[in-house]
């Protein structure tokens, strides 16, 4: 979907730009391999050198760690409802494919995505014949798209989500290489009506988008007691406070603000990148500020220390079982904000920042149903932060009327299977 952002094309322009650009993206994720070695394994798959696959498939695409845990409902649905066939869960980050790995182990297979170029995924299609593509939620993309429609295989965006910022630099970048994708999917199933609206003005025909709600809400996350039991241990009685998917330039923010209301807060930090590669970076951030800081991976005690590293994988839910006051991270800066409904559905009085448009209608709606606080900077957050320790009862309502929230808008998946089964018999 950035992709298209980066000029104004048609199919066959943006395809001699792909093509152009593509020693580069191979060349990137080597270095970033220097780094984290899992970028440049199995670069073969992103070319699309791929083992054939001689039974039916189901291909879900889910780019992230973050996109996979919303789908893993609809994935367990699709097992459950077409045991005939196998599910291909496709991802773009080395984090995602770990997350597939782990959850699924061999009940899924797993590859990662191809590269949006015609060679490319001609070959791809062609390896694993899909019965169906399910896209999660803003995976648009031309070339995958226009080779599954010459192909007759259904193609359904889900849990499909337009902000109007994206509306407004499609209609300034890529209008017609935009409209000419989008009807070419067989179906736009989207999180709500406003993201319904929008990609019938950036052209989709309307009989194509369907509203059908938000996956997230049918997760029912729970915490892995085990891990919460290990968790406590390390932290001990004191108060928690979680700083969940955090990115560059937040931790800076909240350290400052933080050394700024030390005497205020009687509570361990919790912080937790959004980023593997990132904890080393925060870790060393904090001891420049000389804050005492313990990473969760060490195992020692932080009943004395102000900041907890949470440098572990796939404990999140954990860290929200803990919490007493969690803030949501990528709102500080302009990433977008982070799934807010994981702390929702734990009863978790919810902080976030100024930037959540990739939650607009999610954030709005919890700030009206007084389930959040916005925040519009790190001193207002610390603000926020030590009336909420200071007061149980508030942060004990905020976080009730946030799973009320949560519990009132499920069954999307249910939804969303009836639309798979248009076309899947």
């Amino acid at each position: 979907m950035r992709v298209l952002y980066l000029l104004s094309m048609n199919r066959t322009l943006y395809s001699l730009v792909g093509t152009l650009l593509l020693p580069i993206m191979v060349l990137r994720l080597l270095i970033k391999g220097l780094k984290t070695p899992a970028y440049r394994q199995r670069i073969f798959e992103r070319l699309g050198f791929i083992n054939k696959i001689p039974v039916p498939i189901i291909w879900v695409h889910c780019v992230s760690v973050g996109e996979f845990r919303a789908a893993t409902v609809l994935i367990d649905q699709l097992i459950k409802s077409y045991p005939d066939h196998r599910i291909l869960v496709t991802t773009t980050t080395p984090t995602g494919s770990q997350a597939v790995l782990e959850h699924y182990q061999s009940e899924v297979l797993h590859f990662y995505f191809p590269f949006d170029l015609p060679l490319i995924v001609n070959r791809y299609i062609k390896q694993i014949n899909p019965a169906i593509c399910i896209l999660l939620e803003t995976e648009i993309w031309p070339n995958l798209i226009h080779a599954l429609n010459k192909n007759n295989i259904p193609s359904l965006l889900v849990n499909a989500r337009l902000s109007q910022r994206s509306l407004e630099k499609y209609q300034k970048f890529a209008p017609n290489l935009a409209w000419k994708t989008l009807n070419k999917f067989t179906t736009i199933a989207t999180q709500n009506q406003n993201s319904a609206n929008r990609f019938i003005e950036l052209g989709a025909d309307t009989s194509k988008v369907v509203a059908v709600g938000n996956i997230k809400f049918d997760q029912n996350p729970s915490a892995d007691k085990v891990i919460s039991k290990k968790l406590k241990t390390i932290i001990g009685k004191r108060k928690v406070v979680v700083f969940a998917s955090t990115h560059k330039g937040e931790e800076v923010q909240i350290i400052d603000a933080y050394l700024n209301h030390k005497d205020d807060i009687n509570a361990l930090l919790v912080i937790i990148p959004r980023h593997p590669e990132r904890f080393n970076e925060v870790y060393k951030l904090a001891q420049k500020h000389r804050l005492n800081i313990v990473k969760r991976s060490s195992n020692q005690s932080c009943k004395d220390c102000d900041l907890l590293l949470g440098d572990s994988m796939g404990e999140m839910m954990s860290y929200f079982d803990v919490a007493d006051v969690v803030f949501m991270g990528g709102s500080l800066n302009n990433t977008g904000g982070h799934n807010m409904l994981e702390p929702a559905a734990l009863s978790k009085p919810i902080l976030f920042g100024p930037n959540v448009f990739n939650f607009a209608e999610i954030s709005s709606d919890l700030l009206e149903q007084n389930g959040a606080i916005q925040i519009s900077n790190a001193d207002d957050l610390f603000k926020s932060i030590t009336a909420l320790l200071a007061d149980t009862k508030a942060a004990k309502t905020l976080g009730k009327n946030a799973n009320q929230y949560f519990e009132s808008k499920q069954g999307a998946v249910d939804r969303l299977i009836k639309q798979v089964q248009l076309f899947l018999h």
